[in-house]
């Protein structure tokens, strides 16, 4: 596993704002409409579900207890609860969500070091466009890879992953020669973005092929979220950066 910690603003023009925001919302989301992940009832209410994106309908379940056969304790696993508005409007307010605060960490390290750059190249409207543009691709990729799977169509998503996907695949296109620091394999490096970024894809890619078969996501993980998210960012870049292209910057030489 490869962990970004940072990487080269040197020819960053603007303080990014809407970069800086974004990663409040997702934080103010958590913490005051999921209650760190203990309101459940608004948590599965504005989740994505595929059976509710494939037919358009909104789906209220009951909650269901669960015996665990190994302690012999009994959990309740909330049901679907019902979306106000049209159950699409769940494609956008998923990606503000998530499913604990590793998760809610993790994705915005991830979109801490990543997204300014492409504010910084888009502006503001563009980027943010980009942004949910992303997230909504990446959720019809896990949905319908659910769907053609044979997956379990009940099974809520939620996350920022799959837009922030996406502004990786931006940012490799954008930035490919741009340096990163990560830590890999326990070591701190300093690598061009498309070995970075590449890496990560790669396990991306690994993990998710392996569990295509299950639906694509098993262990809490919707893997195509992630990879459709970071295609469809490869793509989109080039249209939404039209008019926008500068050098990137390269690191100086090593001096003896």
């Amino acid at each position: 596993m490869i962990l970004p910690i940072g990487d080269d603003n040197r020819d960053r023009r603007i303080t990014p704002w809407l970069n800086y925001g974004l990663i409040a919302v997702n934080i103010l989301v958590f913490i005051a409409f999921q209650r760190f992940g203990e309101n459940h009832r608004f948590t599965y209410s504005y989740s994505t579900v595929p059976a509710e994106i494939v037919s358009g309908e909104d789906i209220v379940t009951e909650d269901l207890a669960v015996r665990d056969p190994v302690s012999g304790s009994t959990f309740l696993v909330p049901g679907l609860g019902p979306t106000p508005l049209s159950v699409y409007i769940t494609l956008l307010t998923s990606m503000f969500m998530h499913g604990g605060i590793a998760h809610l960490l993790g994705n915005m390290l991830f979109l801490f070091i990543f997204g300014d750059n492409l504010e910084d190249r888009l502006g503001r409207i563009r980027y943010l466009l980009f942004y949910l543009a992303c997230g909504v691709l990446a959720s019809l990729a896990h949905v319908y890879s659910t769907l053609f799977f044979g997956g379990n169509m009940y099974i809520p998503s939620l996350g920022a992953s799959g837009a922030i996907s996406g502004v990786l695949g931006g940012y490799l296109v954008l930035f490919p020669r741009r340096k990163v620091h990560v830590i890999f394999l326990r070591f701190l490096m300093r690598m061009p973005a498309i070995a970075a970024i590449g890496i990560w894809f790669l396990f991306q890619l690994i993990s998710g092929v392996g569990l295509l078969g299950a639906g694509s996501q098993t262990g809490g993980v919707a893997y195509a979220a992630h990879i459709g998210g970071f295609l469809f960012g490869c793509l989109l870049i080039l249209l939404f950066s039209i008019g926008t292209q500068r050098a990137d910057i390269r690191s100086p030489p090593y001096r003896c």
